[in-house]
């Protein structure tokens, strides 16, 4: 590992808005009064890299708390040392295995969940570690709040055909499907956050995958 990794590493340890690993299981059914000591809508970015999505939704929305999620610390550390730099205070990281996180959340704890250009994972050998293969939307669903959305942001075609095929497998409710977003009526502020990788994309004429499902 790189000095600057270390470095990275060594300091969110002492970030206030981060948890790491087991120490976020004291946070499960807790994250409103012992993080955000209010009771707003509570609302997570799985695999949110260097977390520039989780922050800018915080900026939009101070009253939603918002939790970004990924195994990578030393991405982790940008979008969290932005925070504590800008005061942001209604955004926390969580640097955990996505496989584990119904050891973090209570059954209908999270009102929202955000997944924005995931690694696809191709191969057929990987499916199972798709964020919208059958095994992760069961833990979706019992941490979301009846009603609560998930939200797909994707470059990939067929990751994008995949969730479509999962959303009909699994009989739930599709609120938005565009493989254009850009060119779609959906582009709205939210929407329309860029992250630097998106901005790549972009640039290479790539379209923007969006879904929008709910489990009832």
């Amino acid at each position: 590992m790189g000095k600057d990794k270390l470095k990275r590493f060594a300091e969110i340890s002492a970030f206030e808005n981060v948890l790491q690993l087991e120490e976020g299981h004291v946070r499960k059914g807790q994250w409103h009064p012992q993080q955000f000591e209010n009771k707003h809508p509570l609302v997570l970015e799985l695999a949110c890299g260097k977390g520039e999505y989780t922050v800018e939704m915080a900026r939009l929305f101070p009253e939603k708390n918002f939790i970004g999620i990924d195994y990578k610390g030393n991405r982790i550390w940008r979008g969290a040392k932005t925070a504590l730099e800008e005061a942001v205070t209604n955004v926390a990281f969580l640097r955990i295995q996505i496989e584990n996180i119904e050891a973090y959340f209570e059954p209908e704890e999270v009102s929202e969940i955000w997944i924005t250009f995931p690694d696809p994972q191709p191969q057929v050998s990987r499916e199972k570690k798709r964020l919208t293969s059958s095994r992760f939307l069961v833990n979706y669903r019992n941490i979301l709040q009846p009603g609560g959305f998930v939200h797909l942001k994707t470059d990939d075609d067929n990751l994008y055909a995949y969730t479509l095929a999962k959303i009909e497998e699994h009989h739930l409710k599709l609120h938005i499907a565009t493989d254009n977003l850009y060119e779609s009526e959906y582009a709205d502020e939210i929407l329309s956050i860029k992250t630097y990788y998106e901005k790549k994309y972009l640039k290479n004429n790539k379209n923007i995958n969006y879904l929008k499902f709910s489990f009832d």
